[in-house]
């Protein structure tokens, strides 16, 4: 390949037609070359918030779903990590899955009060903490356990064994939450704690 004298041979050896001829030579005809900026804002902004409200929820360990309205805190202590029953205007659910609507629970006129759905999800779920606490692989409930056994209460770390969280609307009927409660007994959980918002 022949070594050529430098200069100005840009839109000589790339010919770029959009632009006009003169351009390369510095011709007295300019040519402004706009940049359509808005999809890169729209994909920015979009990028940002995505972020800010992941990040922003993840110190958060509970989060209210639609439909359900806690009731205001006495105190700020922190929530325990549990197991969740969250019990809307319209629906009892277990870990984020539905397990009975409040129009069926309360049509119910049976004597035992156990709702099956989320008595068989419970009882799994605290077979499997039973488990991991007895095999020794989740090292800090075995730790909380042996204490409270000791008679030392953490209030940070409670044993979670037999503890679920309980997050009802403030508005729900008293008879669904015995209903929810009977059934956590049933399946051995003895321990609920009732989410509230902060004041």
């Amino acid at each position: 390949m022949p070594v050529k004298q430098t200069g100005p041979r840009l839109f000589r050896s790339i010919p770029f037609k959009h632009l006009g001829k003169g351009t390369a030579t510095g011709g007295s005809k300019s040519q402004n070359i706009a940049l359509n900026l808005v999809p890169f804002v729209d994909t920015m902004t979009i990028l940002v918030t995505f972020l800010l409200m992941v990040f922003s929820s993840s110190g958060e360990l509970l989060k209210a779903q639609k439909g359900l309205e806690l009731p205001e805190a006495l105190n700020k202590d922190a929530l325990q990590e549990a197991p969740i029953i969250i019990i809307t205007k319209t629906e009892v659910s277990f870990q984020g899955t539905q397990v009975a609507t409040i129009d069926s629970l309360l049509r119910d006129e049976s004597p035992t009060l156990k709702i099956e759905m989320l008595y068989e999800r419970m009882h799994a779920v605290g077979k499997k903490q039973r488990e991991d606490i007895g095999t020794g692989k989740n090292k800090r409930a075995k730790k909380a356990c042996d204490d409270l056994k000791a008679g030392i209460v953490d209030p940070s770390n409670l044993c979670p064994e037999g503890l679920a969280i309980l997050q009802a609307d403030k508005e729900i009927d008293a008879r669904v939450i015995t209903m929810v409660v009977t059934t956590a007994k049933y399946a051995e959980f003895d321990n609920l704690l009732f989410a509230v918002k902060n004041k």
